[in-house]
């Protein structure tokens, strides 16, 4: 029997990006931490990701970082997992946080690679085998973000990755043409998980591995995720296919003059504005220096976080008329 706290078999159903949310003078608001926390746990999400890009590990002190992984996972309360994301400019201080997010109770790492310069791909295995040795009962979702660490994963970085019993899992992104190859490369071994909007086109591709996806969305309000992943389980594909479409939809805006390559520049504040619109969580503003943003994108990133709210009002008067 695995050792792991967080197992292959544990990334099912929604995994929650969750952003830090700040108060005027940038620090965090651990109140609507809390409040947050509780309200993915129970709007239905399956897990939480702490610290990514737009949870501004880039931007938060060592404090802070701390405080705020302690307060989500202190109150989820082992309900549902937690995965700490550590990621550092360096292995010795990822090991640190990662082992103080072991301490406080979260159960997995999201884990990107240090990114100062670009690592080769020997560094970045070595990484990823560094840290798993430091941290042998903490399963490991690799963040899988090209833009974000530098460099890119291949395949046959993938089939090595998946020879690390650490590794189980890897918030992978949208779906682009490596995927296929990726997924053939990690033969079962690794949860290739994809943002919501195209959950079900991979789900279609392997039901019986792609039963996960990430969600930034899910901060926004769960609602329209959760349903996706009720329509899957359920085989009710006809209905996951209007639910993806409906997702589809909010995202028309999101992206700033639909430029994937202007996105990677606005990343983070774009992200903020949307969920702070859609009003779930109370996300604040965007950290220094990811804080300034045309208003031309702003405005598209709140159009966004609008369509998002709207489309989980609809699916819950659905809900309470079909009671």
């Amino acid at each position: 029997m695995s050792s792991l706290r967080l197992r292959l078999e544990d990334l099912k159903g929604v995994f929650a990006i969750m952003p830090t949310p700040a108060l005027a003078d940038y620090s965090v608001d651990l109140e609507e931490s809390r409040r947050g926390a509780e309200a993915l746990v129970q709007g239905g999400v399956d897990g939480i990701m702490l610290t990514g890009t737009f949870g501004e590990a880039s931007t938060l002190t060592e404090d802070e970082w701390r405080a705020f992984t302690e307060t989500v996972v202190k109150t989820v309360d082992g309900r549902i997992p937690v995965v700490a994301g550590p990621t550092t400019l360096n292995t010795r201080d990822t090991i640190a946080r990662a082992k103080f997010a072991r301490e406080v109770g979260a159960v997995g790492l999201l884990l990107g690679r240090p990114f100062w310069c670009e690592l080769p791909s020997d560094a970045v295995l070595g990484f990823y085998r560094d840290v798993a040795e430091a941290l042998p009962d903490m399963g490991i979702v690799v963040y899988n973000n090209p833009s974000a660490f530098k460099s890119k994963i291949t395949p046959a970085m993938w089939a090595e990755l998946a020879e690390i019993p650490q590794v189980i899992g890897a918030k992978y992104g949208s779906y682009n043409e490596q995927y296929p190859s990726c997924f053939e490369a990690v033969n079962g071994k690794i949860r290739l998980m994809l943002m919501e909007k195209d959950w079900l086109k991979v789900y279609k591709l392997s039901p019986e591995h792609n039963i996960a996806c990430w969600s930034g969305g899910a901060s926004c309000h769960p609602e329209p995720v959760v349903a996706l992943r009720e329509a899957i389980a359920s085989g009710d594909l006809e209905q996951a296919g209007n639910l993806s479409n409906d997702i589809y939809k909010t995202y028309e805006t999101f992206f700033p003059r639909g430029d994937r390559d202007l996105f990677r520049l606005y990343t983070i504040q774009v992200e903020k504005l949307r969920i702070q619109e859609a009003g779930y969580i109370k996300a604040g503003p965007s950290r220094p220096p990811y804080h300034e943003i045309p208003e031309e994108f702003a405005e598209g990133a709140r159009e966004s976080g609008r369509r998002w709210q709207q489309l989980a009002e609809r699916l819950m008067e659905q809900h309470v008329r079909s009671q």
